[in-house]
């Protein structure tokens, strides 16, 4: 309820603002990194583990390579080695609200953002809160991040999507799991990208997709959370184009929630079914900029939208101030939202191409039978246990059922 009424008065407060004329400042992501595990499976040496051709998931779904994490580290320590990348130490100084997406909790009652708060050294005066609704949660942390810096603009905001994307051996999501965490500083005045005030979202519930407190993986209904992604996608951007008044010339591109790479590129084939082939072409490679990460990556869950960004903005040649970027974000169960953003002048200044060009390249790949012992080990609080990772966070060791992270 506290939650609640803290995004309603931050939400009002704002656009009580704009009634009465006041200036609106730019706000949006001032710095953006993202962190995977060190460890992934070649999509080549699953296929040849389930006797399929390779083209089912280098084609078919269109993903080369997925991220996997060992016992010692989960949403926590993912969310930690993506933040420590961009924060400075004045930056720690200004963060007055942190909030974490994910679907992946670890704690039914405290908050991953309580503990990540700790890890990160910001300073004590903080909000620090942990939001749901499936893949759809890092966009919801966005926003209100961003309308909580409308309201406070001498305050910053961190955003961390989390996740570990699981489905288990020998199941039918297997070729779609991954792991990783995206950070986001959410600023007045960004050095990145404004977000833009427009924004449509549509809930609709759906069991397309989903994972009871009992079950150890989720439960899905394939070709309903298929057909439910497109639908959510083509009602909602006609309608926020409808409202707003624009149409698909206006963007310079669209970048989609990807929880394999060819999900999104359905939504978009859909939408450019009828569009001249000049226009078509563009917007296709712009897209195929947005995957390049994720088909290393896998599934971040909360984490793809915000990874096809940065892939994006990594790869793209030429991107002025003036062109719209189109964002649909979506979690099943359902939640979409279209919003859109620019660049700022300079922003490749502030971006970490090569450093994130090197994450990708100096993995270890896995054996198969490496990965199915991965798969199979499940951290158990339960158990008093202690780890060896050399990663900069990590779970040291389990006591008493507290996860003890190394810092």
């Amino acid at each position: 309820m506290q939650l609640f009424s803290f995004f309603v008065k931050n939400v009002l407060f704002y656009y009580s603002r704009t009634l009465k004329g006041d200036k609106q400042m730019n706000v949006g992501i001032d710095q953006i990194s993202f962190y995977v595990p060190q460890m992934y499976l070649d999509m080549t040496d699953l296929a040849q583990a389930r006797n399929v051709d390779p083209n089912k998931y280098l084609i078919g779904i269109g993903q080369e390579k997925m991220a996997i994490n060992p016992q010692s580290q989960d949403i926590i320590t993912l969310g930690a080695n993506a933040a420590e990348k961009i924060l400075t130490d004045q930056d720690k100084e200004q963060i007055d609200l942190v909030i974490v997406g994910t679907e992946s909790s670890i704690d039914e009652s405290k908050a991953s953002a309580v503990i990540l708060h700790r890890l990160l050294g910001i300073q004590p005066y903080a909000r620090a809160i942990e939001v749901k609704e499936a893949c759809y949660a890092g966009t919801a942390a966005l926003q209100m991040a961003v309308n909580h810096v409308r309201l406070h603009p001498e305050s910053k905001a961190l955003v961390i999507a989390t996740d570990i994307a699981r489905y288990g051996l020998n199941s039918g999501g297997e070729p779609t799991q991954g792991a990783g965490a995206v950070a986001m500083l959410i600023t007045k005045e960004p050095r990145i990208l404004v977000i833009e005030e427009k924004t449509l979202a549509l809930t609709k519930d759906v069991y397309d997709f989903w994972r009871p407190t009992n079950q150890k993986y989720p439960l899905v209904d394939g070709p309903l959370s298929n057909s439910t992604y497109i639908n959510a996608f083509s009602d909602v951007f006609t309608a926020y184009n409808q409202r707003y008044q624009q149409s698909l010339t206006d963007y310079k591109a669209l970048l989609f929630h990807i929880p394999y790479t060819k999900m999104g590129r359905k939504a978009l084939n859909h939408l450019l079914e009828n569009v001249d082939e000049a226009i078509a072409k563009e917007f296709i490679e712009n897209y195929e900029l947005s995957i390049r990460y994720s088909r290393q990556i896998g599934n971040l869950y909360t984490g793809s939208l915000y990874l096809g960004l940065i892939s994006y903005l990594d790869h793209v040649a030429t991107l002025k101030p003036e062109d719209t970027i189109g964002l649909f974000s979506y979690g099943s169960g359902m939640v979409g939202e279209f919003f859109q953003a620019h660049v700022v002048e300079g922003y490749q200044k502030h971006l970490h191409t090569m450093q994130n060009q090197e994450t990708l390249n100096n993995r270890h790949r896995l054996t198969f039978a490496e990965y199915e012992t991965c798969l199979n080990e499940h951290l158990d609080p339960s158990i008093d246990q202690v780890f060896t990772d050399e990663t900069r966070f990590s779970i040291e060791k389990v006591e008493n059922h507290i996860r003890y992270y190394k810092n």
